[in-house]
Order: structure tokens, then C-alpha cells, then sequence
């Protein structure tokens, strides 16, 4: 019989993973858009507590919070509000604002249409309301008009 042939050394093997890294502009715009999804879920009636929370927040992911909340409430002083805080973003010179700028950017974009929606909305509004009134005005007239135009064509007696 032969003797055992000897055992191989284990075998080593080294596995290398790299998590890859995430940009800070990645980041940013992973957590505005959890965020956003946050946000959607939570109840119109809860939206000024979410504002109370934010109201003061000096970092940049603060400030673009605070201006997605303010572009929810649908009130036209809020949405130049949140436009403010926008603008003050953009200009900042911070590092830690720069990866939240081009989401920024986006935001402002689609808030300034948004204002110039209700501001063509408030313009179409008093249109509509001068019309009726200018309407009823005419109406007045024209009854004004028939009752002098009855009175002249009843016979005298």
C-alpha cells in the first residue's frame, strides 16, 4: 500500500470589493428625491408642521427642503418664498451647496413657471371679473333703456 500522499496546503483566495463611491451631486440628488417621496406621502393638513420644522435651516439640504414644502402648499406667496431661498442657494459660494445647485437650478426652473401659471391665473381672474361686471353694467343699461322705451310707446290717455 502506498503511503498517503500529503495534504495541499489550503488555499488562499483574496476577494477584493470596492464599494463604489458616491459623488456628492449623487448624493444630494438621492436624498432631495427620498425626500420629495417623503414629502408626497405626507397629508396637505401636515405640511405646516413640516414647514415649522424646516423654517430657519442654514444647510443647503435644509434650504432645498424647506423650498419643496413651500412648493406644495400652492400658495402664490410661498412659491416666491421658496423661489428666495432658491436664488440664495444658487448664489452661495459653500462647498457643501455646490451638489445641491443643479437640483437647484431645476427647482427654481419649475417654480418660476409655476408663478408665471398664477400670476396668468390671477390676470385671467380680474379679466373675467371686469367682464362681469362691465356685463352687469350693460344689462343695467339696456333694462334702463326697454323701461324708457315702454314708457314712451303706452298711449297717453
Amino acid at each position: 500500500m502506498a503511503p498517503p500522499a500529503p495534504a495541499a496546503p489550503p488555499v488562499t483566495v483574496e476577494v477584493i470589493v470596492r464599494v463604489p463611491e458616491v459623488s456628492p451631486a449623487d448624493r444630494a440628488a438621492r436624498d432631495f428625491l427620498d425626500y420629495h417621496e417623503r414629502l408626497r406621502a405626507i397629508p396637505r393638513a401636515d405640511l405646516p408642521k413640516e414647514l415649522a420644522r424646516l423654517e430657519g435651516q442654514a444647510s443647503p439640504e435644509g434650504m432645498m427642503q424647506l423650498a419643496l414644502v413651500l412648493g406644495q402648499t400652492r400658495n402664490p406667496a410661498d412659491t416666491v418664498r421658496a423661489l428666495g431661498i432658491l436664488e440664495t442657494l444658487l448664489r452661495s459660494t459653500e462647498p457643501a451647496a455646490v451638489p445641491w445647485q443643479p437640483l437647484a437650478r431645476l427647482l427654481a426652473g419649475r417654480y418660476a413657471e409655476q408663478r408665471r401659471v398664477e400670476e396668468q391665473s390671477e390676470r385671467q381672474a380680474q379679466q373675467l371679473r371686469d367682464s362681469q361686471r362691465r356685463i352687469d353694467q350693460l344689462n343695467s343699461q339696456m333694462e334702463a333703456l326697454k323701461a324708457i322705451e315702454r314708457s314712451l310707446s303706452r298711449p297717453a290717455p
